[in-house]
């Protein structure tokens, strides 16, 4: 047999193998034999690189790599769903489509948790990968859409069409991925849509290559049927990865039904969901029923309330803060809820713990505020057993056993040493994070290993590693190129805008929105110092109880020493406004709910700030603006009833161009 007939037979076993495994669910072939043919074509084809095919089973495991993302123009735009939060929200969908086409009859799917994705061929083979972006114009992902190994490379028919689904990371590669990540000291994803996103968006087709992601598609731009019924059963015969879990429902009782079950099924299934797309099934009455700008009047997505899971409290644990305030953590049985393996949740304080009467050793029910932060709701009492004891807050700090204090009026306890040592390490961490002083490759545990070593007990320490160099290259795990990467983000963060050294000085109540106002008033530190109480209390939003903080903060001897030695070691300490663009952003106070598709939350903050506007972290009377994100809590809720004006991310997309 010639080498292009041996290809040509290798390629067409490894893509039967991989559909029957990974869309089928029938595999034929065992791993080792799989293995051993993608072997044998991985040598013929880098003997032959010009013999290689972009329907090549190789392209699944990675290799191509970026330099960046280009955009992509949809054809046709991918719109996204409105939402219903309960029931009644449901009816009245139900309601608006029967008073158009009565006859209508629903399609429910499962709203994966992941992120849009359209797939082109042409002539049967895989030429482009997108993401949704803002629904008109996204980016090209095809390199790392072809290391999922659920997404055809060829078609069975030579046919050229584009279909539409959702890729998600599966449960079991989201804990793999946590799992390694903690290992190598790197930031964990908070969900598996957020490393489905990060996996998806890789430069680098190796690093999603090994993210074992996965895809369900659910549309084609160019089917012929009559029902969305059809339309999955048809995508599936033509060797797409469908979600099995659909259902023909005849009304909406029907549809409520299918929901409550999916709900009970949601702890149980491989992906994560966060609720059920429901779409008119007759797809002639789609025209019919029409769309609005922004959504289809014939489609709506119920989203599910925060998940509820129940666990063991096996102990309850504290925390010394960087200011010396103690939090007790609640240590339970590890458990997944919304999309992540977790094991612990601040209680906050003793009034909290007290107020839910929590016991160790309850059985509690977990979830999520705003299905992002883990929170425990509440204990279930009658699972309790006699000989738990009530909760009695600790008197010394569990790091120097100074005795703790509590201000009359505040609910927390303090340590008051200022030598303790896990309240000056807590320190160094928080000045180091991206939010404050943003000090590249200087993390939390390489921060308490110099610590430890006594190479930074304060923060003039850090401007002086250059100095221990040669110590620093004998540590273990701290090659040559990672010290010279530290000292050099060291030496670059010197440059930083006065407000990130303010915040990361650590001084109480002083967050980073409050020292971007008080920089902003006063433009350099020597003006900050000089400030008054009165002075400081009458810039807007800063209240009497931060401005003593502040005044007094500067009034203190040991850190006027400090600030005077940060300016000598070449700290900038002048704040630049930066240009601000007039926009519709401009004087709004914005709050952001849910997850952004298109960009992080510190991104969306910039970029508010940029026009000029603010973005705050929770809703109040003088909200001006709500934006939606996927997966919104109670801020969405809270800002209905206040009448603000809430916008989408499409449209936030539209502001910001």
């Amino acid at each position: 047999m010639d080498v292009i007939s041996r290809i040509n037979e290798l390629k067409e076993i490894l893509n039967k193998a991989s559909e029957a495994y990974y869309v089928n669910d029938k595999p034929f072939m065992e791993d080792y034999e799989y293995d051993r043919l993608m072997e044998e074509l991985i040598k013929i084809e880098n003997e032959h690189p010009e013999l290689r095919t972009p329907d090549s089973p190789t392209n699944r495991i990675g290799g191509e790599v970026l330099s960046k993302f280009e955009k992509v123009t949809h054809s046709v735009k991918m719109a996204s769903l409105s939402d219903a939060f309960d029931y009644d929200e449901l009816k009245e969908f139900d309601k608006r489509v029967k008073s158009i086409a009565p006859t209508a009859t629903y399609l429910c799917e499962l709203k994966i948790d992941g992120l849009s994705v359209s797939l082109k061929y042409e002539d049967g083979i895989l030429v482009l990968g997108a993401t949704r972006g803002n629904g008109i114009i996204g980016e090209n992902i095809t390199h790392n859409v072809k290391t999922i190994k659920s997404v055809p490379l060829k078609l069975k028919n030579n046919e050229s069409l584009e279909v539409r689904g959702e890729i998600f990371m599966p449960k079991k590669s989201f804990i793999a991925l946590n799992l390694e990540r903690e290992e190598n000291e790197e930031e964990l994803f908070a969900n598996c849509r957020n490393a489905a996103a990060g996996s998806i968006r890789q430069l680098d087709s190796k690093v999603a290559a090994k993210r074992n992601l996965d895809v369900f598609l659910y549309y084609n731009l160019d089917q012929n049927v009559k029902t969305q019924e059809e339309a999955l059963i048809q995508l599936k015969e033509k060797g797409f990865k469908v979600n099995p879990l659909y259902r023909h429902c005849k009304d909406i009782n029907d549809v409520i039904s299918y929901i409550e079950e999916m709900g009970n099924l949601r702890p149980n299934l491989e992906y994560d969901i966060d609720g059920i797309v429901i779409k008119v099934n007759e797809i002639e009455l789609h025209d019919i029923i029409g769309e609005t700008v922004k959504y289809p009047k014939w489609a709506i997505a119920y989203k599910y309330p925060p998940e509820e899971v129940s666990t063991e409290l096996l102990d309850i644990t504290y925390q010394v803060g960087r200011t010396g305030v103690i939090t007790p953590v609640a240590n339970f049985k590890p458990v997944f809820v919304a999309g992540s393996l977790i094991s612990k949740a601040t209680l906050h304080n003793e009034d909290y713990i007290h107020q839910k009467d929590i016991h160790v050793g309850d059985i509690v029910i977990i979830h999520k505020a705003g299905d992002v932060i883990p929170e425990v709701v509440k204990p279930i009492l009658e699972k309790r057993k006699d000989n738990f004891t009530p909760f009695k807050m600790i008197t010394n700090c569990p790091c120097c056993n100074s005795v703790l204090k509590r201000e009359k009026d505040e609910a927390d306890y303090y340590c008051t040493n200022p030598n303790c040592p896990e309240k000056q390490i807590n320190g160094l961490i928080h000045f180091a994070s991206k939010p404050a002083y943003n000090i590249d490759s200087l993390g939390d545990k390489l921060v308490e290993q110099l610590y430890n070593l006594g190479f930074i007990k304060s923060i003039p320490d850090i401007f002086k590693l250059k100095d221990r160099y040669n110590e620093l290259i004998n540590l273990p795990g701290l090659g040559v190129k990672s010290i010279d990467n530290l000292l050099a983000a060291v030496e670059n963060s010197k440059k930083n805008n006065l407000d990130q050294l303010l915040f990361g000085l650590g001084i109480r109540h002083c967050g980073a929105k409050v020292s971007k106002l008080i920089c902003k008033k006063y433009r350099n530190i020597d003006n900050i110092i000089n400030a008054t109480f009165e002075d400081i209390s009458s810039i807007p939003d800063i209240g009497e109880v931060i401005a003593e903080e502040i005044s007094n903060y500067f009034k203190d001897e040991n850190n006027l020493n400090l600030i005077n030695e940060l300016k000598e070691l070449g700290l900038n300490m002048e704040f630049e406004m930066g240009e601000i663009i007039e926009n519709f952003f401009t004087n709004k106070k914005c709050v952001l709910t849910g997850t952004l598709q298109s960009m992080g939350r510190t991104e969306a903050k910039k970029l508010i700030e940029g026009f000029g506007g603010a973005l705050s972290e929770s809703v109040s009377k003088k909200t001006d603006i709500l934006i939606l994100g996927e997966n919104p809590g109670s801020k969405y809720d809270k800002a209905k009833a206040l009448g603000i004006y809430i916008m989408n991310e499409a449209e936030f997309l539209e502001k910001i161009k």
